[in-house]
């Protein structure tokens, strides 16, 4: 192994992928991990984290808070998955990708411990992670969980705060068919006497990760009790909000985060930076302004309620890998915001997600263009379009991301708005993304 494109082959294809291949992917015990970190020094011991679970909202809560840091002065690594276009992506340090060297360098040296081991991609991309950010000695690290959270890779650790976002149903093979069991699964990252934050709205589940939380002393905190934020304006880039504290000391901030739907995330990065600046870190007013405007350049993030250029200067054009039923719903009450002439839809999923309860929500007045990206799971694009009729929902099938997003651009006007959605590994393969 030589090369950079090696070793990400072997990556890909030698272990198993969890976005590639589902389930045959997920180990269901946190063994593997702990082996592969102990053969490695316990790297994961050597530093402080910040860890984030949940089912919707998880990546956009970890990279601001990521950025938040960033912006106070700290060096910080920022773990989140999946990638969109390069590997790299995953592992971040002051929004710096790993490089393809390093990446290389690492997986060389994991070799012999791969062969004894045999874990997952994720188990060993996670210990790829803490052992990069303890060698280059990050001041704090971020975490975001990768499915579920008392048996995820990421659980091996003692964070300074742990964060709970939005609970839907996904992934329930896995994690239990209702919302309460997928709840205890998340609130498994609660370790004994780290506080805990969480935005999660109903309060059933609100009263289960209390309850977990009081059974381990940790300090409970929902963030909808001590920031409340109403939108005051948006442009092109950016919306702005008006906080009220429980305190009554309001302030002003801007996201460049555009989706209504962030607003319990950004609630999440307020209540976990208080805490963060009671324990001790500098996180002024203006650091925690400029680090929330700054999350995508900061953290590298993409396809979050994403305005994308359009080559050929036309219609409007919106991504987001939102993909499970909770999340449609959010984009839709975005898309009910906009204003435009008509409606084209590139959508495609995977074939393991409960597809009725996604498509029973979107437009029937919109133009779709039903396609599959270029991965095992990817469910065919002619079974999805047959799917969709019976929610009235029509349009061509494409084989590929880039014909059916080509279409949607040569059958649209400039007054038009094209969403690509459905799942994050189709909004990856939009060329201009």
């Amino acid at each position: 192994m030589q090369t950079y494109k090696e070793a990400e082959q072997f990556l890909f294809e030698r272990l198993p992928m969890f976005q590639r291949v589902g389930g045959a992917a997920y180990k269901k015990d946190l063994s593997n991990t702990l082996k592969l970190l102990d053969r490695l020094g316990n790297p994961h011991q050597r530093g402080k984290y910040i860890h984030v679970a949940g089912t919707n909202g998880k990546g956009s809560t970890a990279s601001m808070l990521a950025s938040v840091m960033m912006e106070s002065g700290y060096k910080v690594g920022l773990y989140t998955s999946p990638h969109l276009k390069h590997f790299s992506e995953r592992i971040r340090i002051n929004g710096v990708a790993i490089s393809e060297e390093v990446i290389l360098k690492y997986v060389k040296s994991y070799l012999p411990l791969i062969e004894e081991v045999q874990p997952s991609f994720f188990e060993l991309t996670t210990a790829m992670a803490f052992e990069y950010f303890a060698d280059q000695q990050v001041d704090v690290a971020v975490m975001e969980v990768g499915l579920g959270g008392r048996l995820d890779s990421t659980n091996v650790i003692t964070p300074e705060v742990a964060i709970i976002t939005q609970i839907g149903l996904d992934h329930q093979q896995f994690l239990g068919d209702t919302k309460e069991e997928i709840t205890r699964e998340k609130a498994g990252i609660i370790k004994n006497g780290v506080p805990v934050v969480t935005s999660v709205e109903e309060n059933n589940l609100r009263n289960i990760i209390q309850e977990i939380a009081q059974s381990k002393n940790a300090i409970y905190h929902y963030s909808a009790d001590e920031f409340e934020l109403t939108q005051t304006n948006a442009d092109k880039d950016f919306i702005y909000y008006k906080v009220a504290t429980a305190t009554g000391n309001d302030f002003e901030l801007t996201s460049d985060l555009k989706g209504s739907y962030q607003k319990q995330n950004i609630n999440s990065v307020l209540s976990a930076a208080k805490i963060l600046e009671e324990k001790g870190y500098a996180i002024s007013e203006a650091s925690l302004q400029a680090g929330l405007k700054k999350s995508r350049i900061n953290s590298g993030m993409l396809g979050r309620w994403q305005e994308i250029a359009n080559p050929n200067n036309g219609a409007r054009i919106i991504a987001d890998g939102g993909h499970n039923s909770s999340a449609i719903a959010h984009i839709v009450q975005m898309l009910e915001k906009e204003t435009y002439d008509r409606l084209h839809i590139v959508i495609g999923t995977v074939n393991d997600k409960s597809i009725d309860s996604m498509l029973e929500q979107l437009p029937n007045t919109a133009k779709y263009y039903f396609t599959q990206a270029q991965i095992p799971r990817a469910l065919d694009s002619n079974e999805l379009k047959l799917k969709a009729a019976k929610f009235e929902l029509y349009g061509e099938s494409f084989e590929t991301v880039d014909q059916a997003f080509s279409s949607a651009i040569m059958h649209s006007s400039e007054n038009d708005l094209i969403f690509v959605g459905g799942s994050i590994f189709v909004i990856a393969e939009i060329p201009s993304l």
